[in-house]
């Protein structure tokens, strides 16, 4: 299995802490965040991964090197001058990509089965799928409305009472998918998700249990806390 990280925004909200590094670094018990996260994707059957880098995207390339410290194959797609956007970083990725690929936030720590995952958008025969948490409105604003194990439709913007569910960090993509950004210029992922699910080629996977993130400060805290009650346990 193949994974894109999505790695190269600025990291605004976590203020001085992304100053001179980029958010993927910042420190977590001790060690920087893409560390625990390629830790955890490599002892989840990922073999391969592609950093979209951008905000000071040479420090990413220089810590992660070629991956093998993790098991792991990593190359790397940089932005350039003009920092792409989420989507427009994944589409600049094309040329390293496989057929079907795993695209997950540089900032996202996610405890869930990703080979059933991978399985799941396999059997569903649509060219995208969408892991969601049926959070109703806790820790964010739902986003996502479901049709049976479709997503129905998309929207992080002004989201109705109807939507009850919130994109959870991982999605899987066939890479026909990637005709729907345009090159070179600033895009955002969130659109090709809404344009996926108008189009009823937006499977679904949903879990039951929240989601870790470095996002804001209120996310590295509570990370922190689960990593220091995990080495507890394993004490």
């Amino acid at each position: 299995m193949q994974a894109v990280i999505i790695a190269g925004g600025q990291g605004t909200r976590l203020g001085a802490l992304t100053r001179e590094i980029p958010k993927p670094l910042v420190p977590v018990r001790g060690r920087p965040f893409l560390d625990h996260q390629l830790e955890l994707l490599a002892s989840q059957g990922i073999d391969r991964v592609v950093l979209c880098i951008g905000h000071l995207g040479e420090q990413i390339r220089d810590f992660v090197g070629d991956g093998s410290r993790w098991g792991l194959e990593a190359a790397y797609s940089e932005d350039g001058p003009v920092l792409l956007g989420t989507g427009g970083s994944l589409k600049k990725a094309a040329p390293l990509l496989e057929e079907r690929f795993f695209m997950i936030w540089g900032d996202s720590y996610l405890l869930l089965n990703y080979g059933q995952v991978w399985q799941s958008f396999l059997a569903s025969g649509s060219p995208g799928l969408m892991v969601v948490w049926r959070n109703q409105g806790q820790n964010e604003p739902s986003n996502v409305r479901l049709a049976g194990d479709k997503v129905a439709s998309y929207d992080k913007w002004s989201p109705g009472p109807e939507y009850d569910c919130i994109d959870y960090g991982l999605s899987a993509f066939e890479r026909s998918v990637l005709e729907r950004i345009p090159a070179g210029q600033p895009y955002a992922i969130e659109q090709v998700f809404v344009d996926l699910a108008a189009a009823g080629e937006l499977a679904a996977y949903v879990v039951g249990h929240p989601y870790f993130e470095i996002g804001s400060t209120a996310g590295l805290a509570e990370l922190e806390r689960y990593l220091m009650q995990q080495e507890g346990t394993q004490a």
